[in-house]
Protein backbone atom coordinates (compact mmCIF):
# COMPACT_ATOMS: atom_id res chain seq x y z
CA UNK A 1 0.00 0.00 0.00
CA UNK A 2 2.92 2.64 0.52
CA UNK A 3 6.10 0.97 -0.93
CA UNK A 4 7.39 3.73 -3.22
CA UNK A 5 4.89 6.22 -2.00
CA UNK A 6 5.91 9.88 -3.04
CA UNK A 7 6.11 11.72 0.22
CA UNK A 8 6.00 8.85 2.29
CA UNK A 9 10.40 8.61 1.89
CA UNK A 10 10.63 11.83 4.57
CA UNK A 11 9.57 9.20 7.44
CA UNK A 12 12.23 6.63 6.92
CA UNK A 13 14.31 6.36 9.91
CA UNK A 14 11.88 8.73 11.30
CA UNK A 15 11.79 8.40 15.31
CA UNK A 16 8.35 8.52 15.83
CA UNK A 17 5.82 7.84 19.31
CA UNK A 18 2.13 7.40 18.73
CA UNK A 19 -0.30 8.29 21.29
CA UNK A 20 -3.48 5.29 22.03
CA UNK A 21 -3.98 1.91 20.63
CA UNK A 22 -7.27 2.09 19.22
CA UNK A 23 -9.27 2.33 16.00
CA UNK A 24 -6.86 5.25 14.44
CA UNK A 25 -3.61 4.52 16.39
CA UNK A 26 -3.27 1.28 15.79
CA UNK A 27 -3.53 1.86 11.33
CA UNK A 28 -1.42 4.80 11.87
CA UNK A 29 1.53 2.99 13.86
CA UNK A 30 1.36 0.20 10.82
CA UNK A 31 1.34 3.12 8.00
CA UNK A 32 4.35 4.91 10.18
CA UNK A 33 6.08 1.72 9.93
CA UNK A 34 5.93 0.64 6.24
CA UNK A 35 6.99 4.23 5.36
CA UNK A 36 10.20 2.98 7.46
CA UNK A 37 9.88 4.85 10.78
CA UNK A 38 11.11 3.27 13.68
CA UNK A 39 7.66 3.54 15.71
CA UNK A 40 7.20 3.43 19.78
CA UNK A 41 3.40 3.36 20.87
CA UNK A 42 2.48 4.76 24.11
CA UNK A 43 -0.88 3.58 25.80
CA UNK A 44 -2.12 4.81 29.52
CA UNK A 45 -3.90 1.18 29.46
CA UNK A 46 -2.56 -2.17 30.22
CA UNK A 47 -5.38 -4.83 29.82
CA UNK A 48 -6.01 -8.18 27.83
CA UNK A 49 -7.05 -6.32 24.37
CA UNK A 50 -4.27 -3.77 24.94
CA UNK A 51 -1.86 -6.86 25.05
CA UNK A 52 -2.73 -8.18 21.91
CA UNK A 53 -2.85 -5.53 20.17
CA UNK A 54 0.60 -4.37 21.42
CA UNK A 55 1.74 -8.33 20.00
CA UNK A 56 0.65 -7.37 17.08
CA UNK A 57 1.61 -4.17 16.65
CA UNK A 58 5.59 -5.98 18.01
CA UNK A 59 5.32 -8.27 15.09
CA UNK A 60 5.30 -5.30 12.38
CA UNK A 61 8.76 -3.70 14.32
CA UNK A 62 6.61 -1.18 16.40
CA UNK A 63 7.80 -1.46 19.53
CA UNK A 64 4.76 -0.76 22.11
CA UNK A 65 4.85 0.62 26.11
CA UNK A 66 1.75 -0.16 28.14
CA UNK A 67 0.30 1.45 31.09
CA UNK A 68 3.08 4.85 30.27
CA UNK A 69 0.97 7.03 28.16
CA UNK A 70 2.72 10.19 30.42
CA UNK A 71 6.53 10.11 29.12
CA UNK A 72 7.65 10.98 26.01
CA UNK A 73 10.00 8.29 24.36
CA UNK A 74 13.48 9.35 24.08
CA UNK A 75 14.61 11.08 20.69
CA UNK A 76 11.06 11.27 19.39
CA UNK A 77 10.56 13.31 16.57
CA UNK A 78 7.53 13.58 16.20
CA UNK A 79 3.95 12.62 17.74
CA UNK A 80 0.90 11.06 16.11
CA UNK A 81 -1.99 10.95 18.34
CA UNK A 82 -5.66 9.00 18.50
CA UNK A 83 -8.36 11.80 18.78
CA UNK A 84 -9.61 10.41 22.46
CA UNK A 85 -6.42 12.16 23.87
CA UNK A 86 -6.77 15.03 25.63
CA UNK A 87 -4.89 17.92 25.41
CA UNK A 88 -3.39 18.34 28.56
CA UNK A 89 -2.24 15.08 28.48
CA UNK A 90 1.85 15.42 30.41
CA UNK A 91 3.10 13.73 27.24
CA UNK A 92 2.32 16.61 24.91
CA UNK A 93 3.59 19.35 27.22
CA UNK A 94 7.09 17.45 27.51
CA UNK A 95 6.78 17.27 23.28
CA UNK A 96 5.83 20.86 23.61
CA UNK A 97 8.61 21.25 26.03
CA UNK A 98 11.36 19.56 23.05
CA UNK A 99 10.08 21.43 20.15
CA UNK A 100 8.59 17.83 19.03
CA UNK A 101 5.56 18.27 16.49
CA UNK A 102 2.09 16.67 17.81
CA UNK A 103 -0.02 15.03 14.90
CA UNK A 104 -3.44 13.95 14.70
CA UNK A 105 -4.00 10.85 12.41
CA UNK A 106 -6.04 13.21 10.03
CA UNK A 107 -3.00 15.91 9.92
CA UNK A 108 -0.49 12.53 8.93
CA UNK A 109 -3.27 11.14 6.22
CA UNK A 110 -3.00 14.96 4.86
CA UNK A 111 0.87 15.07 4.74
CA UNK A 112 0.52 11.87 2.62
CA UNK A 113 -1.60 12.70 0.07
CA UNK A 114 0.44 12.75 -3.11
CA UNK A 115 0.55 15.15 -6.55
CA UNK A 116 -3.03 15.25 -7.92
CA UNK A 117 -4.51 13.70 -4.77
CA UNK A 118 -8.63 14.04 -4.38
CA UNK A 119 -9.62 17.09 -2.73
CA UNK A 120 -11.90 16.92 0.58
CA UNK A 121 -15.11 18.46 0.92
CA UNK A 122 -15.35 18.65 5.11
CA UNK A 123 -18.22 18.81 7.41
CA UNK A 124 -17.72 19.31 11.13
CA UNK A 125 -20.71 20.51 13.82
CA UNK A 126 -21.75 19.34 17.43
CA UNK A 127 -24.66 17.53 15.12
CA UNK A 128 -25.46 15.83 12.52
CA UNK A 129 -21.75 15.57 10.95
CA UNK A 130 -21.86 11.51 9.66
CA UNK A 131 -25.66 12.12 8.05
CA UNK A 132 -24.63 15.76 6.10
CA UNK A 133 -20.87 13.38 5.16
CA UNK A 134 -23.22 10.37 3.91
CA UNK A 135 -25.78 12.49 1.83
CA UNK A 136 -22.71 14.50 0.23
CA UNK A 137 -21.46 11.25 -0.94
CA UNK A 138 -24.50 9.65 -1.88
CA UNK A 139 -24.86 13.19 -4.16
CA UNK A 140 -21.59 13.33 -5.31
CA UNK A 141 -21.98 9.36 -6.62
CA UNK A 142 -25.05 10.76 -8.15
CA UNK A 143 -22.98 12.93 -10.28
CA UNK A 144 -20.79 10.01 -11.35
CA UNK A 145 -17.73 10.83 -9.30
CA UNK A 146 -15.15 8.39 -7.49
CA UNK A 147 -16.01 9.48 -3.71
CA UNK A 148 -16.38 7.72 -0.06
CA UNK A 149 -17.28 8.72 3.11
CA UNK A 150 -14.05 8.81 5.07
CA UNK A 151 -12.34 10.64 8.25
CA UNK A 152 -14.74 9.83 11.41
CA UNK A 153 -17.02 7.83 9.63
CA UNK A 154 -17.05 4.95 7.12
CA UNK A 155 -12.85 4.20 5.38
CA UNK A 156 -10.26 5.65 7.34
CA UNK A 157 -8.53 8.96 5.66
CA UNK A 158 -5.26 6.86 5.70
CA UNK A 159 -6.83 3.76 3.58
CA UNK A 160 -8.20 6.30 0.98
CA UNK A 161 -5.19 8.49 1.05
CA UNK A 162 -2.95 5.57 0.56
CA UNK A 163 -4.92 2.95 -1.30
CA UNK A 164 -4.75 2.60 -5.25
CA UNK A 165 -8.58 3.71 -5.52
CA UNK A 166 -8.95 6.45 -7.81
CA UNK A 167 -10.87 9.04 -5.94
CA UNK A 168 -12.07 11.77 -7.55
CA UNK A 169 -13.23 13.86 -4.25
CA UNK A 170 -13.72 12.83 -0.53
CA UNK A 171 -16.65 13.26 1.65
CA UNK A 172 -14.56 13.63 5.22
CA UNK A 173 -16.10 13.84 8.37
CA UNK A 174 -13.81 15.25 10.69
CA UNK A 175 -14.22 15.88 15.15
CA UNK A 176 -13.02 18.87 17.01
CA UNK A 177 -10.49 16.21 18.24
CA UNK A 178 -9.45 15.78 15.01
CA UNK A 179 -9.47 19.24 13.62
CA UNK A 180 -7.50 20.07 17.02
CA UNK A 181 -4.66 17.91 16.36
CA UNK A 182 -4.81 19.00 12.25
CA UNK A 183 -3.08 22.48 11.88
CA UNK A 184 -2.10 22.24 7.97
CA UNK A 185 -5.27 20.53 6.37
CA UNK A 186 -6.50 22.85 3.83
CA UNK A 187 -9.93 21.27 2.17
CA UNK A 188 -11.50 22.37 -1.51
CA UNK A 189 -14.56 23.66 0.65
CA UNK A 190 -15.77 22.72 4.18
CA UNK A 191 -19.25 23.51 6.81
CA UNK A 192 -19.57 23.62 10.14
CA UNK A 193 -23.22 22.55 10.79
CA UNK A 194 -24.05 24.14 14.11
CA UNK A 195 -22.71 24.94 17.57
CA UNK A 196 -23.55 24.00 21.56
CA UNK A 197 -21.80 22.99 24.44
CA UNK A 198 -20.43 19.22 23.99
CA UNK A 199 -16.73 17.83 24.96
CA UNK A 200 -16.40 20.93 27.14
CA UNK A 201 -14.39 18.23 29.23
CA UNK A 202 -11.70 17.77 26.85
CA UNK A 203 -11.38 21.44 25.25
CA UNK A 204 -11.39 23.11 28.14
CA UNK A 205 -14.11 25.82 27.33
CA UNK A 206 -16.62 26.58 24.63
CA UNK A 207 -13.76 29.11 22.61
CA UNK A 208 -11.58 26.30 22.73
CA UNK A 209 -14.25 24.20 21.39
CA UNK A 210 -15.37 26.26 18.73
CA UNK A 211 -11.99 27.54 17.99
CA UNK A 212 -11.01 23.78 16.92
CA UNK A 213 -14.49 23.59 14.56
CA UNK A 214 -13.47 26.65 13.28
CA UNK A 215 -10.13 25.50 12.04
CA UNK A 216 -11.95 23.41 8.80
CA UNK A 217 -12.57 26.26 6.91
CA UNK A 218 -8.76 27.43 7.50
CA UNK A 219 -7.38 27.52 3.21
CA UNK A 220 -10.80 26.85 1.78
CA UNK A 221 -10.80 26.99 -1.88
CA UNK A 222 -13.80 27.51 -3.23
CA UNK A 223 -16.96 27.78 -0.26
CA UNK A 224 -16.83 27.88 3.62
CA UNK A 225 -20.43 26.57 4.46
CA UNK A 226 -22.25 27.56 7.66
CA UNK A 227 -25.67 28.02 9.06
CA UNK A 228 -27.50 31.19 9.13
CA UNK A 229 -29.61 30.18 12.00
CA UNK A 230 -26.50 29.38 14.18
CA UNK A 231 -24.60 33.06 14.09
CA UNK A 232 -21.60 30.82 15.39
CA UNK A 233 -20.97 29.38 12.31
CA UNK A 234 -21.09 32.69 10.47
CA UNK A 235 -18.78 33.74 13.34
CA UNK A 236 -16.29 30.74 12.28
CA UNK A 237 -16.02 32.08 8.56
CA UNK A 238 -15.33 35.65 9.33
CA UNK A 239 -12.67 34.60 11.72
CA UNK A 240 -10.99 32.12 9.02
CA UNK A 241 -8.17 32.79 6.64
CA UNK A 242 -9.43 31.30 3.27
CA UNK A 243 -8.00 31.75 -0.49
CA UNK A 244 -8.64 34.56 -2.27
CA UNK A 245 -12.24 34.41 -4.04
CA UNK A 246 -13.47 31.82 -1.84
CA UNK A 247 -16.87 32.34 -0.65
CA UNK A 248 -19.32 32.54 2.29
CA UNK A 249 -22.54 30.18 1.90
CA UNK A 250 -25.30 30.09 3.89
CA UNK A 251 -28.15 27.69 4.61
CA UNK A 252 -31.40 28.27 6.15
CA UNK A 253 -35.23 26.24 6.43
CA UNK A 254 -36.52 29.84 5.40
CA UNK A 255 -36.19 31.33 2.23
CA UNK A 256 -32.87 32.07 0.91
CA UNK A 257 -31.23 35.28 0.89
CA UNK A 258 -28.61 35.60 -1.98
CA UNK A 259 -25.06 33.43 -2.08
CA UNK A 260 -27.51 31.27 0.85
CA UNK A 261 -29.53 27.22 0.13
CA UNK A 262 -32.96 27.63 1.40
CA UNK A 263 -36.42 26.15 1.22
CA UNK A 264 -39.31 27.61 -0.22
CA UNK A 265 -42.68 26.06 -0.16
CA UNK A 266 -41.48 22.49 0.32
CA UNK A 267 -38.48 22.70 -2.32
CA UNK A 268 -34.85 23.04 -1.53
CA UNK A 269 -33.75 26.20 -3.60
CA UNK A 270 -30.07 27.17 -4.12
CA UNK A 271 -29.32 31.14 -4.49
CA UNK A 272 -25.85 30.64 -4.48
CA UNK A 273 -24.39 28.62 -7.03
CA UNK A 274 -26.60 30.49 -10.01
CA UNK A 275 -25.59 32.96 -12.41
CA UNK A 276 -27.93 35.72 -11.05
CA UNK A 277 -27.91 34.90 -7.17
CA UNK A 278 -29.79 38.70 -6.68
CA UNK A 279 -32.73 37.32 -8.71
CA UNK A 280 -32.77 33.41 -9.89
CA UNK A 281 -32.65 30.60 -7.42
CA UNK A 282 -32.38 26.91 -8.93
CA UNK A 283 -34.54 24.18 -7.51
CA UNK A 284 -32.54 21.21 -6.18
CA UNK A 285 -35.08 18.69 -4.71
CA UNK A 286 -38.06 18.36 -2.71
CA UNK A 287 -38.58 18.37 1.06
CA UNK A 288 -39.97 14.60 0.59
CA UNK A 289 -36.86 13.61 -1.09
CA UNK A 290 -35.13 14.28 2.04
CA UNK A 291 -34.90 10.57 4.54
CA UNK A 292 -36.47 11.59 6.84
CA UNK A 293 -38.16 14.75 6.29
CA UNK A 294 -37.48 16.30 10.08
CA UNK A 295 -36.30 19.85 10.29
CA UNK A 296 -32.72 19.46 11.28
CA UNK A 297 -32.50 16.88 9.02
CA UNK A 298 -33.45 18.68 5.98
CA UNK A 299 -30.50 21.28 7.27
CA UNK A 300 -28.21 18.52 6.69
CA UNK A 301 -29.20 17.98 3.34
CA UNK A 302 -28.82 21.54 2.61
CA UNK A 303 -25.63 21.86 3.72
CA UNK A 304 -24.48 18.81 1.99
CA UNK A 305 -26.20 20.07 -1.67
CA UNK A 306 -24.02 23.34 -0.77
CA UNK A 307 -20.90 21.58 -0.44
CA UNK A 308 -21.25 19.31 -3.61
CA UNK A 309 -22.50 22.41 -5.43
CA UNK A 310 -19.43 24.12 -4.85
CA UNK A 311 -17.56 21.46 -6.32
CA UNK A 312 -19.33 22.11 -9.35
CA UNK A 313 -22.45 19.33 -8.93
CA UNK A 314 -25.65 19.48 -11.19
CA UNK A 315 -28.88 20.08 -9.60
CA UNK A 316 -29.91 16.71 -10.77
CA UNK A 317 -27.61 14.71 -8.95
CA UNK A 318 -28.65 16.69 -6.00
CA UNK A 319 -32.19 14.96 -5.98
CA UNK A 320 -30.97 11.87 -7.21
CA UNK A 321 -28.53 11.82 -4.37
CA UNK A 322 -30.80 12.96 -1.24
CA UNK A 323 -33.51 10.50 -2.84
CA UNK A 324 -30.98 7.39 -2.65
CA UNK A 325 -29.85 7.91 0.34
CA UNK A 326 -30.55 5.83 3.77
CA UNK A 327 -30.16 7.18 7.26
CA UNK A 328 -27.75 5.53 9.49
CA UNK A 329 -29.73 3.25 12.14
CA UNK A 330 -30.22 4.76 15.52
CA UNK A 331 -30.87 8.58 13.87
CA UNK A 332 -34.41 9.01 14.31
CA UNK A 333 -35.36 5.98 13.06
CA UNK A 334 -38.97 4.56 12.68
CA UNK A 335 -39.25 1.66 14.16
CA UNK A 336 -42.83 0.46 14.29
CA UNK A 337 -46.57 1.71 15.17
CA UNK A 338 -48.39 -0.19 17.87
CA UNK A 339 -51.42 0.66 18.63
CA UNK A 340 -51.69 3.99 16.64
CA UNK A 341 -48.14 5.00 18.47
CA UNK A 342 -45.34 5.93 16.88
CA UNK A 343 -42.27 4.43 18.23
CA UNK A 344 -38.79 6.37 17.19
CA UNK A 345 -35.27 5.23 17.95
CA UNK A 346 -32.90 8.55 18.20
CA UNK A 347 -30.59 6.42 20.50
CA UNK A 348 -27.31 8.83 18.48
CA UNK A 349 -28.59 11.69 20.31
CA UNK A 350 -25.95 11.83 22.87
CA UNK A 351 -26.53 15.72 23.99
CA UNK A 352 -28.84 17.86 23.89
CA UNK A 353 -28.28 19.69 21.12
CA UNK A 354 -29.32 16.61 18.98
CA UNK A 355 -32.24 15.62 21.51
CA UNK A 356 -33.44 19.28 20.83
CA UNK A 357 -33.78 18.64 17.01
CA UNK A 358 -34.85 15.32 17.82
CA UNK A 359 -38.04 16.38 19.82
CA UNK A 360 -39.08 19.49 17.60
CA UNK A 361 -39.71 17.22 14.40
CA UNK A 362 -42.67 15.41 16.68
CA UNK A 363 -45.72 16.44 18.62
CA UNK A 364 -47.07 15.01 21.05
CA UNK A 365 -44.34 13.51 22.39
CA UNK A 366 -43.44 10.53 25.20
CA UNK A 367 -39.91 11.28 25.52
CA UNK A 368 -37.65 8.14 26.47
CA UNK A 369 -34.21 10.61 28.35
CA UNK A 370 -31.11 9.79 30.39
CA UNK A 371 -27.67 7.86 30.80
CA UNK A 372 -24.51 9.68 31.04
CA UNK A 373 -24.94 13.82 31.22
CA UNK A 374 -20.99 14.76 30.28
CA UNK A 375 -21.71 17.67 32.74
CA UNK A 376 -24.55 18.93 30.26
CA UNK A 377 -27.64 21.02 32.23
CA UNK A 378 -31.03 20.26 30.84
CA UNK A 379 -33.32 23.21 31.90
CA UNK A 380 -32.96 24.76 27.79
CA UNK A 381 -34.12 21.59 26.19
CA UNK A 382 -36.92 21.33 28.53
CA UNK A 383 -38.01 24.28 28.36
CA UNK A 384 -38.33 24.01 24.41
CA UNK A 385 -40.09 20.87 24.75
CA UNK A 386 -42.46 21.28 27.26
CA UNK A 387 -45.44 22.12 25.23
CA UNK A 388 -44.79 19.40 23.30
CA UNK A 389 -44.55 16.50 26.02
CA UNK A 390 -47.07 13.97 26.31
CA UNK A 391 -44.63 12.22 29.13
CA UNK A 392 -41.69 11.40 30.28
CA UNK A 393 -39.61 8.04 31.28
CA UNK A 394 -36.03 8.31 32.35
CA UNK A 395 -33.27 6.18 32.72
CA UNK A 396 -29.76 5.96 33.74
CA UNK A 397 -26.98 7.60 36.04
CA UNK A 398 -27.84 11.14 35.76
CA UNK A 399 -31.71 11.19 34.98
CA UNK A 400 -32.12 13.18 38.26
CA UNK A 401 -30.72 16.01 36.61
CA UNK A 402 -33.20 15.45 33.44
CA UNK A 403 -36.18 15.15 36.47
CA UNK A 404 -35.12 18.47 38.15
CA UNK A 405 -35.40 20.55 34.82
CA UNK A 406 -38.61 18.58 34.56
CA UNK A 407 -39.63 19.41 37.53
CA UNK A 408 -38.93 23.36 36.96
CA UNK A 409 -39.86 23.73 33.24
CA UNK A 410 -42.70 21.22 33.32
CA UNK A 411 -43.91 20.45 36.54
CA UNK A 412 -47.46 18.71 34.54
CA UNK A 413 -45.98 16.18 32.28
CA UNK A 414 -46.53 12.88 34.14
CA UNK A 415 -42.92 11.32 35.03
CA UNK A 416 -41.70 7.88 35.48
CA UNK A 417 -38.41 7.71 36.73
CA UNK A 418 -36.99 4.40 36.27
CA UNK A 419 -34.22 3.91 39.50
CA UNK A 420 -32.14 1.25 37.38
CA UNK A 421 -29.41 1.19 35.26
CA UNK A 422 -29.36 -2.35 33.95
CA UNK A 423 -29.64 -3.38 30.55
CA UNK A 424 -33.26 -4.51 30.99
CA UNK A 425 -34.04 -1.23 32.07
CA UNK A 426 -35.04 0.18 28.54
CA UNK A 427 -37.97 -2.96 28.66
CA UNK A 428 -39.40 -1.22 31.66
CA UNK A 429 -39.07 1.87 29.94
CA UNK A 430 -40.82 0.99 26.38
CA UNK A 431 -43.63 -0.69 28.64
CA UNK A 432 -43.93 2.51 30.34
CA UNK A 433 -43.70 4.87 27.47
CA UNK A 434 -46.32 3.22 25.94
CA UNK A 435 -48.57 3.34 29.55
CA UNK A 436 -48.23 7.16 29.11
CA UNK A 437 -49.07 7.44 24.66
CA UNK A 438 -52.46 7.88 23.26
CA UNK A 439 -52.68 7.23 19.82
CA UNK A 440 -51.25 9.46 17.21
CA UNK A 441 -48.26 10.39 20.09
CA UNK A 442 -44.80 9.39 19.00
CA UNK A 443 -42.51 7.49 21.72
CA UNK A 444 -39.11 9.54 21.24
CA UNK A 445 -35.77 7.53 22.82
CA UNK A 446 -33.51 10.90 22.42
CA UNK A 447 -31.75 10.83 25.48
CA UNK A 448 -29.54 13.90 25.28
CA UNK A 449 -26.82 11.79 27.17
CA UNK A 450 -24.15 9.68 26.51
CA UNK A 451 -25.17 5.80 26.89
CA UNK A 452 -22.12 3.99 28.15
CA UNK A 453 -23.90 3.63 32.27
CA UNK A 454 -25.81 1.07 30.99
CA UNK A 455 -25.02 0.39 27.43
CA UNK A 456 -21.37 -0.08 25.19
CA UNK A 457 -22.46 2.59 23.17
CA UNK A 458 -25.66 4.36 21.63
CA UNK A 459 -25.65 1.25 19.12
CA UNK A 460 -26.55 -1.25 21.63
CA UNK A 461 -28.95 1.19 23.39
CA UNK A 462 -31.17 1.70 20.17
CA UNK A 463 -30.90 -2.09 19.67
CA UNK A 464 -32.41 -2.64 22.87
CA UNK A 465 -34.91 0.08 22.07
CA UNK A 466 -36.02 -1.42 19.10
CA UNK A 467 -36.10 -5.13 20.69
CA UNK A 468 -38.25 -3.80 23.42
CA UNK A 469 -40.60 -1.95 21.40
CA UNK A 470 -41.13 -5.47 18.65
CA UNK A 471 -41.30 -7.40 22.04
CA UNK A 472 -44.12 -5.02 23.11
CA UNK A 473 -45.87 -5.08 19.13
CA UNK A 474 -45.84 -8.83 19.37
CA UNK A 475 -47.65 -8.93 23.14
CA UNK A 476 -50.21 -6.48 21.71
CA UNK A 477 -50.51 -8.97 18.30
CA UNK A 478 -51.27 -11.81 21.13
CA UNK A 479 -53.51 -10.29 22.92
CA UNK A 480 -55.78 -9.02 19.80
CA UNK A 481 -55.61 -13.03 18.70
CA UNK A 482 -56.57 -14.10 22.30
Amino acid sequence: MTAGHPVGGRFAGKRVTVAGLGVSGIPAARVLRELGAEVTVVNDGDDERARRQAAELEESGATVRLGDGATLPKGTELVVTTPGWQPDKPLFAAAAEAGVPVWGDVELAWRLRGPGAAPWLAVTGTNGKTTTVRMLASILTAAGLRTAAVGNIGVSLLDAVLGTEPYDVLAVELSSYQLHWSASVRPHSAAVLNLAPDHLDWHGSMEAYAADKGRIYEGNEAACVYNAADPATEELVRRADVVEGCRAIGFTLGTPAPSQLGVVEGVLVDRAFVADRHRQAQELAEVADVNPPAPHNIANALAAAALARAFGVEPRAVRDGLRAFRPDPHRIEHVAEVAGVAYVDDSKATNTHAAEASLNAYDPVVWIAGGLAKGATFDELVAGAAKRLRGAVLIGADRALVRAALARHAPDVPVVDLDRTDTGAMAAAVREAAGLARPGDTVLMAPACASMDMFTNYHARGEAFATAVRELAAGRSAEREH
